[in-house]
């Protein structure tokens, strides 16, 4: 049959009705001309991002802390707070810039200005790894001032190929010239970083200085034989990292903290890699057992300063490590009088107080160096409750038992640890901040009243203990007030 004829029996059939049924997808018919209920919510408002890096089941600290504050109240706020020189103040700083916390109710925006100040705080304070987590968690492209500080840190760290790969795909994530020609350069795109180092010196957009440094990084060879430059008044991460790639590192010791890291590599010699590390241990910005390992590293190979105190660790290490006590009472006093002059007593306590008080001394002098080193320690309680009962340490065990002595001291400074313990109370506007949400406000604050303290001024002392136990930092209250008793500052 052909299709002609299939066609014409198909038009000659029958045409059979299909039933009809109701179609269910059509939409309900209004019953009302009323206008329906609409729920509204901002984009973004749903549930608050989360930025940090240590959760708050171990900071001890909510996800509210900034909730009820001003996030550039608070950038200025951490911008502006004084160096620290308390360890158990150092500690409290680390926790809040590093806690998972919520923005500002209200200030998503603003939230990376807050962001922005955390990570810069930590950079000054040389927690470099730390400082490069956080801002990659901010997100590193979320505007140019994002970019431009995780660049600094990565050039800091010598990590800053990531951060010009992330450049060389998106080009508007940074203004800085400098940059734009070392990432070029380093991809190999030689023309573009020409193109735009000669753009720059005819325009006069970068400093002379800048543009010499550049120069010689780019054209290596017609500089083979020439005088070295002179080193910057001001540096920064780029000028320095510069330097360092044409070979003319610049010395840290005059720099900021930060430029410190960079003496720890096995490039830099043994003696650089120690006062740096000392100087960051100091900020509590590197682990003690990084210390540690770098005291024990190898022999002194002079004396004198750094050198007399290594040999002096060294030994008090050894005799511990045989558990002598008898050598260990003539190498105590030593290492800590050591400890003391570069004040890293806190970290000879965190890394020695444990099997320091396995040993049984009998020696007076180092038992009580024992007893110090021990209530400087994360044990202090333990210490308090096994250590010899005597009058001289009456105040300083009750303090780290949370206590208070029945007689008042006669020193202003113990004094006003007396009263923090027993009857003083907190300031009602930094607990009411903490009330009202604001907690991060208030520790800052009393970050500073710590500090005040630590310089001679009681009353802020008093204060800023008091305030720390009613706001539940039982631990820290008690840690500050045991080192402004022990600690020479």
């Amino acid at each position: 049959m052909s299709v002609i004829d299939w066609l014409e029996k198909q038009a000659a059939a029958p045409k059979r009705r299909l039933p009809v049924s109701p179609d269910t997808d059509e939409p309900a018919i209004a019953r009302s001309g009323s206008a329906p209920k609409v729920t509204v919510t901002a984009l973004g408002a749903g549930s608050p991002r989360e930025i940090g890096l240590v959760p708050g089941n171990l900071t001890g600290l909510p996800a509210d802390l900034w909730w009820g504050s001003d996030a550039d109240k608070i950038a200025k706020q951490i911008a502006e707070l004084p160096e620290l020189h308390l360890p158990a103040a150092q500690s409290l700083l680390y926790t809040v810039l590093l806690a998972e916390a919520q923005a500002p109710l209200g200030q998503a925006k603003a939230g990376n200005t807050l962001a922005l100040a955390r990570v810069e705080k930590l950079l000054d304070l040389g927690a470099l790894d730390p400082a490069m987590s956080l801002i990659e968690q901010a997100g590193v492209t979320t505007s140019t001032a994002h970019f431009d500080l995780w660049m600094r840190i990565s050039l800091l760290l010598g990590t800053e190929d990531r951060a010009c790969a992330a450049l060389i795909s998106a080009p508007h994530l940074t203004e800085d010239y400098g940059t734009r020609i070392l990432c070029a350069a380093r991809a190999g795109r030689w023309e573009n970083a020409a193109l735009t180092y000669g753009s720059a010196k005819a325009l006069g957009l970068m400093p002379a200085a800048k543009l010499d440094l550049l120069d010689r990084f780019l054209n290596p060879d017609l500089f083979e034989n020439a005088a070295p430059l002179p080193s910057p008044r001001q540096m920064d991460p780029l000028t320095f990292r510069l330097f360092e790639t044409i070979g003319e590192a610049q010395p840290t010791g005059n720099l900021a903290r930060a430029y410190a890291v960079a003496d720890l590599r096995d490039l830099a010699g043994w003696k650089a890699q120690l006062e740096a590390a000392e100087r960051l241990t100091r900020a509590g910005a590197l682990p003690d057992n990084r210390l540690l390992g770098l005291y024990t590293d190898r022999k002194p190979a002079a004396s004198g300063g750094i050198w007399d105190r290594v040999a002096a660790l060294q030994r008090f290490e050894t005799a511990l490590r045989l558990r002598n006590a008898e050598a260990i009472a003539k190498t105590l006093p030593a290492a800590w009088q050591a400890m003391k002059q570069a004040r890293l007593e806190t970290a000879f306590a965190g890394l020695f107080a444990e099997r320091l008080a396995a040993i049984d001394l009998s020696d007076p002098t180092a038992a009580r160096i024992a007893f110090d080193v021990g209530l400087l320690s994360p044990l202090y309680e333990a210490t308090a409750v096994a250590g010899e009962k005597s009058p001289d340490t009456a105040l300083l065990r009750a303090i780290a038992l949370g206590e208070a002595t029945t007689t008042r001291p006669q020193d202003p400074t113990a004094a006003a640890v007396h009263a923090a313990f027993s009857d003083a109370q907190p300031r009602a506007a930094l607990t009411q901040k903490a009330r009202q949400k604001q907690l991060g406000e208030s520790i800052l604050a009393l970050l500073v009243l710590l500090e005040d303290g630590m310089n001679g001024d009681a009353k802020a002392l008093q204060d800023a203990l008091t305030t720390l136990r009613a706001l539940g930092l039982e631990d820290t209250a008690r840690r500050a007030a045991l080192q402004v008793l022990l600690l020479e500052r």
